[in-house]
């Protein structure tokens, strides 16, 4: 079902290339700095739109079950193209990159098989997962960025870095929460 929230997550999706297009333009076109400028605001943009469809969806009553399967794969999208350019411009370590994707993946996979045996809500989304995303969302336009934010902090890079970080350790420990929620269903079920 096409509605308002379910273009604006789309738009998300659609916003993928273009922070990834954006390292590949000339210098002659954008500057270095430009470049990191604007994928940051891509990246923000993005960001809001995953607040701004589920507020919609709520506020216009348009929530719908291909609203609920679109917006978390717009958000693994997101992240991983943004991760896969960080990696690629050596910003983010191919390992934690590798932590928070593989993560991400197999974290759907198991949510999926939950539901195909009636226990969904036993892997809704936790505490520590919302802290990770939090964690996450705010190292990745930090890493993208990648210059001197204000005299007297600490660089975006050293920042970004210090929270990405923090991301993958939590992304380890959300896993296993989940998987030890889930594990019980695992025995019964095989």
């Amino acid at each position: 079902m096409l509605n308002v929230p379910n273009v604006i997550t789309l738009s998300r999706i659609i916003l993928i290339p273009l922070i990834i297009g954006i390292y590949y333009l000339p210098y002659d076109w954008l500057s270095d700095h430009g470049k990191n400028t604007t994928a940051t605001l891509v990246f923000i943009l993005a960001a809001a739109t995953d607040w701004l469809d589920g507020y919609l969806a709520r506020r216009l009553n348009q929530m719908s079950a291909f609203g609920e399967f679109l917006d978390p794969v717009a958000d693994k999208l997101i992240v991983t193209g943004a991760l896969i350019i960080l990696v690629y411009l050596q910003r983010v370590d191919m390992l934690v990159a590798l932590i928070i994707i593989g993560r991400e993946i197999g974290i759907s996979a198991l949510r999926e098989w939950m539901a195909k045996v009636g226990q969904a809500k036993s892997v809704a989304v936790a505490f520590i997962g919302k802290l990770k995303t939090v964690s996450q969302m705010t190292a990745i336009p930090l890493l993208l960025y990648h210059e001197e934010l204000i005299l007297g902090l600490p660089d975006a890079q050293w920042l970004g870095t210090v929270l990405i970080n923090i991301a993958a350790v939590l992304t380890v420990a959300s896993m296993l929460y989940y998987l030890r929620k889930a594990l019980p269903f695992a025995a019964v079920r095989a």
